[in-house]
């Protein structure tokens, strides 16, 4: 395939066409219609449901292992460590994981790897009931849990577009979007509550009843199925296939770089939230809870909004940029609060921002890629979770030495100048 910007508009013929059909089978629809025109399909209800369960129980993990960690030990280096540890099997792992998504029934792989993390969510719980819990449990949990994560969101991401219409995806999309950040509203606050009343152990078996009604919803779900990869290639081949084809798109290379912007400069503010609810605002775990629960709050506005009016955005390049701008602005805000609801405003703004920027870049990328492809150029996709330890660990050593809110305002100050570049550098990406 040829380079440069005749493919740009060879790319861009088909997804300004499904743009268009899309503005043209809902634009008569009431708003509220509009937004959640996909979950009419009876498979993507279920998925969508299976989203909400499972996004639920990652996010009680999320809260339960960083207090436990920081409770532990009172380090921030290791509390930036588990999160990195945590995002580190989906750089090892999602591009053979991608791989196996397009050989592979894609619910059969959701359905394994959520009986995986039933049973490690019972274990763990066991441990911590049980008084036995130390460090190294919750790392070896968090690799665990983490492996089976990377191999389960490449086969889920991959399958909204098999279980709707094209002309449904990016709602789709959007509301798979909001439907774990619902869940990032109230898992967190859940978390925080339940090691508050009940301790620690009790949020893992919570997260055990998550994963297995995820299994319950898969399995009544009726999909086509996976498309065969042609010939008797190895997983390598496979592998490369799809390395070569983002190389051979420019707006999809472009896409997936620039998605790397939040996740290794953005999202590690997330691991410091413990050092911030404890030793800036000097609260307890239920503050830490409402913190983690903000960014989803102003997720869900995001998609909700994407869900909504993406079909109206006739350049969508210029909403992308500017969102990074305000992310950047938002945490450097966080970084200078020292009241909690001040704090949780602009929490709120961080992760609207960052959500509307994911959801418009994936829902494009998805557009874009064939089916047969899916598996493998969301597997690179997913690899923004694997990247993300760079910076996790990087925002706790920077913490350990200066301190939690200087780190932020270094991260937002971080996006800034990196979008300010990008805008530059990447002109393709204005003209989206």
């Amino acid at each position: 395939m040829a380079t440069g910007e005749p493919t740009i508009r060879a790319q861009s013929v088909p997804l300004v066409a499904t743009a268009a059909a899309a503005i043209e089978g809902h634009e008569a629809a009431p708003v509220g219609l509009a937004t959640f025109a996909s979950l009419r399909h009876r498979d993507f209800r279920l998925l969508w449901l299976g989203t909400c369960f499972m996004s639920a129980g990652q996010w009680i993990q999320q809260v339960t292992l960083g207090w436990l960690v920081y409770d532990l030990t009172s380090s921030a280096a290791l509390l930036g460590l588990i999160g990195a540890v945590r995002a580190l099997p989906f750089l090892v792992v999602s591009p053979t994981a991608g791989v196996i998504a397009d050989r592979v029934d894609r619910r059969v792989i959701i359905l394994a790897a959520e009986s995986f993390l039933v049973a490690a969510a019972v274990v763990m719980g066991t441990i911590v009931v049980s008084g036995q819990l130390q460090v190294w449990h919750l790392f070896v949990f968090t690799i665990a849990t983490g492996t089976a994560w990377s191999f389960n969101q490449p086969a889920r991401m991959a399958l909204v577009p098999n279980v709707v219409p094209e002309d449904d995806l990016m709602n789709a999309i959007a509301l798979n979007s909001l439907g774990f950040n619902l869940t990032k509203v109230i898992g967190p606050s859940l978390g925080g509550v339940l090691i508050a009343v009940f301790g620690a152990g009790g949020n893992f078996f919570v997260q055990a009843a998550a994963y297995a009604a995820v299994l319950v919803v898969v399995y009544l779900m009726r999909v086509p199925p996976t498309p065969s990869l042609a010939g008797a290639e190895s997983v390598l081949q496979n592998l490369r296939e799809g390395l070569a084809y983002v190389r051979a798109t420019p707006t999809v290379l472009a896409l997936l770089l620039l998605t790397l912007i939040p996740s290794i400069l953005a999202l590690p503010y997330m691991s410091l939230m413990p050092v911030f609810a404890r030793d800036v605002l000097g609260l307890g775990p239920d503050a830490l809870g409402l913190m983690l629960a903000a960014p989803g709050l102003g997720a869900v506005v995001s998609t909700l909004f994407v869900a909504s009016y993406a079909y109206r955005m006739e350049r969508r390049g210029p909403f992308l940029l500017g969102a990074l701008v305000l992310l950047g602005i938002s945490l450097i805000l966080f970084s200078q609060t020292t009241e909690l609801r001040f704090a949780l405003a602009a929490l709120f703004g961080v992760g609207c921002f960052h959500i509307f920027f994911g959801s418009i870049t994936n829902a494009m990328i998805q557009q874009i890629i064939p089916d047969e492809l899916r598996g493998r150029v969301t597997s690179i996709y997913m690899l923004e979770f694997g990247l993300t330890p760079a910076g996790t660990l990087l925002a706790g050593a920077t913490t350990e030495g200066f301190g939690g809110p200087l780190t932020v305002a270094m991260m937002g100050a971080s996006v800034l100048t990196l979008a300010i570049v990008v805008t530059w550098r990447f002109p393709e990406i204005r003209r989206i």
